[in-house]
């Protein structure tokens, strides 16, 4: 992750100043750097070790990155990580043109693998998020989005690039197909597990450890899995209350909400529902190579449910 880091900032340069000044705040914030870290872990658990995979891990956290500082400016939003967020700090025009220098630098990145199956993974993975964005735009304020609706714009929002991540790790070490798509389910479903327990979070947590706001989703009109299973599970009084937070956006009942989300046990529905997703993810790593790497993928999928923030 060191090294990793070493070509990230080699290649953040640029000779536009706030391009640079930008793009370090926000991957300077630190982050779980998760995406880069499972593309490591997966080259190690099938045995490669060249240097592309250091390249590959900075562009998916470029391309990352990108994604957040264009979420920030979607969702208006002012904290991230514990501070300011990068549109708050250097405002929107600025966040979204450095977001696409990000994008376009990861491009240029990819071409050194010399693969077209590497610029194909990447390619598709970008064209997904993008349109899992803009289907998550479409569904702001709307109580009606059911947990199918919700599954697929997490998988093409969040998990997407977790299962690029891994599957770029198979072809660099030019794995089987059946390899492959082991390496793709897990990332796939690592990913959507991730994403169900942060919904889970932004009722429960604390926004100290988190580094964001608290009821940031019901802000901007989410339906996550928490809000979904309560209307399904709670009274028609209940189900009422969060249908109009939902389609108000109004943040000023999120202690109402939160109430109701536990008095209906919805919590426990998305927990469990990343619970069946970390398993799956168990499932896909053990057809992988026995060794310490594929150990530590399995450790992975079993410390999202203790996740916190």
């Amino acid at each position: 992750m060191r090294r990793m880091d070493e070509v990230i900032a080699r290649r953040l340069d640029s000779g536009v100043p706030l391009v640079g000044q930008v793009s370090r705040y926000i991957i300077s914030a630190g982050g779980k750097r998760l995406r880069p870290a499972l593309l490591l872990l997966m080259s190690g658990a099938l045995g490669f070790r060249g240097e592309q995979r250091l390249n590959l891990a900075a562009v998916v956290e470029f391309i990352h990155t990108a994604t957040l500082l264009h979420d920030d400016v979607v969702d208006e939003s002012t904290l991230r990580r514990g501070r300011a967020t990068a549109n708050q700090n250097f405002g929107n025009p600025a966040s979204v043109l450095v977001g696409d220098f990000l994008y376009s630098r990861a491009f240029q990145m990819m071409l050194d693998a010399h693969d077209m199956r590497v610029m194909e993974i990447l390619a598709e993975a970008t064209n997904v998020i993008a349109e899992g964005e803009v289907q998550q735009l479409m569904n702001m304020h709307d109580p009606s989005l059911d947990e199918e609706g919700y599954l697929h714009v997490i998988r093409s929002k969040t998990a997407k690039l977790f299962e690029a991540s891994s599957r770029l790790a198979a072809v660099l070490a030019k794995s089987p197909p059946e390899i492959e798509q082991a390496c793709a389910d897990y990332g796939q479903a690592l990913g959507t597990a991730f994403q169900v327990i942060d919904d889970v979070l932004d009722y429960t947590g604390d926004a100290h450890e988190m580094g964001k706001n608290l009821g940031d989703d019901l802000r901007e009109g989410k339906s996550t899995l928490p809000l979904i299973a309560a209307m399904r599970r709670g009274t028609p009084a209940q189900c009422e209350v969060v249908r109009h937070a939902i389609e108000t956006g109004a943040v000023g009942e999120l202690d109402q909400i939160v109430r109701i989300v536990r008095e209906t046990g919805s919590l426990d529905v998305a927990r469990d529902a990343a619970a069946a997703e970390a398993q799956r993810a168990i499932a896909a790593a053990r057809r992988l190579p026995p060794n310490a790497f594929t150990e530590g993928l399995l450790q992975l999928a079993a410390s999202l449910l203790q996740r916190r923030n």
